[in-house]
C-alpha cells in the first residue's frame, strides 16, 4: 500500500516553476472577484477534466450516463483533438482527470491518451468502474504512467453492490482491483495510486466498515466515501442514507430535504478546473453533465480564447452576483467526498 505522502510527492514532482506561477495567479485572481464582484482571469486552467467517453456498460440509477438520458450525442474523443488539446495546456497544467461522464477504459485508446498527458509532466488521473482489467490491461495501466486510480465500488457483496451499479459485478471489480495491485509490485511502480470509491446510498450505508478492511486486504491505498447527487431530493428518497453524515441533503421544519451547504456567490472550480466533454465542447464544471451552458468549443476555437470570451465571463458574473439563480448550481455540494 502507498501513502497519500507518495501520491502527494508524485504530484509536487511534475510542478514547474510556470506551474507554481499559473496557480498564483489563478488563485489570485479568483479572490480579487470574489472581494470585487466582478470577474477577472489571470492565468490558465490549473487542473482540466476531459472526457474520454459518454459510453457506460452499466446502468447506475442516478447517473446520466447509466440512465442513457443524455440530449447530447454518445461517443469518443478524438486522439488529434486531445493531443492539441494536452499540447497548449501542458506548460501550465498541473491535473488533468481523463474523466467526466462514461466509462473512460471503453475508449479504444484510453491509455495511450494517459501516456500521452504523461509524458507532456501532467499528472493523471481517471475513475473507473474497474470492469475492464485483464492482466494484459492492468499491466498497461501501470505502465502508462498513470499516477491516480479511482475504482467505484458501492459495495462489498454482489447483493448490495448490484443495487445501485445496475448491470455490474463485484467479483470483476475485485479482480481487476487484485490485478493492479500485483502489476505494481511486479514491476516495481510507485503509481498509479489506487482509491476504492464507495458512494454511500441507502442499500450499502452498513458496509463502510467493510469496505475499509477489503481495501486492507487487497492492498489498496485509499477508501474515500463520497455522498451522492440525488436529482429528485425535495421529498426524500429511497438512496438517501440514514446516517446524516453522508448524505448531501438535511430535513428542513417544513418536512422538505433541501442542500446542507448555503450556496456562496462565488465557486472556485470555475476559475480552475474546467471540463471538456469528448466532442470538444467546453462546459463551465462538473455538474453541467449534459453541457447545457458551453462555453464554446475547442475544435473550432483555440482553449485560451475561450477561456477568457464572453460566454465564460458572463457566466463567472452571473454565480458572483446570483448563483441561486443557475440550475447546475442548485445541487452543487462542494467538499462531498469524505477522505479515510
Amino acid at each position: 500500500m502507498r501513502t497519500s505522502r507518495q501520491d502527494i510527492i508524485h504530484f509536487i514532482g511534475k510542478l514547474t516553476a510556470a506551474k507554481v506561477i499559473n496557480i498564483l495567479l489563478i488563485t489570485a485572481s479568483f479572490w480579487w472577484s470574489r472581494l470585487w464582484r466582478k470577474p477577472v482571469i489571470w492565468g490558465k486552467p490549473v487542473s482540466l477534466a476531459v472526457e474520454p467517453t459518454t459510453a457506460c456498460n452499466l446502468r447506475c440509477p442516478e447517473c446520466p450516463s447509466g440512465l442513457r438520458s443524455f440530449t447530447r450525442p454518445t461517443g469518443q474523443i478524438d486522439s488529434q483533438l486531445f493531443t492539441r488539446i494536452i499540447d497548449e495546456q501542458a506548460p501550465t497544467l498541473s491535473y488533468l482527470l481523463l474523466y467526466f461522464q462514461g466509462e473512460p477504459f471503453l475508449h479504444k485508446d484510453f491509455l495511450s491518451l494517459v501516456s500521452y498527458a504523461h509524458q507532456k509532466g501532467i499528472y493523471t488521473a481517471t475513475s473507473t468502474n474497474a470492469h475492464y482489467f485483464d492482466d494484459e490491461t492492468a499491466k498497461a495501466t501501470v505502465l502508462s504512467g498513470l499516477d491516480r486510480l479511482i475504482i467505484s465500488i458501492d459495495g462489498t457483496t454482489q447483493e448490495v453492490y448490484e443495487q445501485y451499479r445496475l448491470g455490474g459485478r463485484l467479483d470483476k471489480v475485485l479482480d481487476g482491483a487484485r490485478k493492479l495491485v500485483y502489476w505494481r509490485q511486479q514491476l516495481n511502480q510507485s503509481k498509479p495510486y489506487l482509491i476504492f470509491q464507495f458512494l454511500v446510498v441507502r442499500p450499502n450505508e452498513h458496509q463502510t466498515d467493510a469496505v475499509r478492511k477489503l481495501a486492507r486486504e487487497i492492498g489498496i491505498d485509499k477508501v474515500a466515501f463520497k455522498t451522492a447527487q440525488l436529482y429528485d431530493f425535495e421529498e426524500g428518497h429511497e438512496l438517501m442514507p440514514a446516517n446524516p453524515a453522508y448524505a448531501r441533503y438535511r430535513l428542513t421544519p417544513a418536512g422538505k430535504y433541501e442542500l446542507k451547504n448555503k450556496l456562496y456567490n462565488h465557486c472556485w472550480k470555475m476559475w480552475h478546473n474546467p471540463v471538456i466533454t469528448w466532442d470538444g465542447t467546453v462546459v463551465p464544471c462538473c455538474f453541467d453533465k449534459d453541457a447545457h451552458h458551453p462555453m464554446g468549443n475547442v475544435s473550432e476555437n483555440g482553449f485560451a480564447a475561450i477561456w477568457r470570451g464572453a460566454a465564460y465571463h458572463d457566466f463567472r458574473k452571473r454565480l458572483l452576483t446570483g448563483r441561486q439563480q443557475i440550475d447546475i448550481c442548485k445541487n452543487c455540494t462542494e467538499g462531498t467526498r469524505v477522505w479515510v
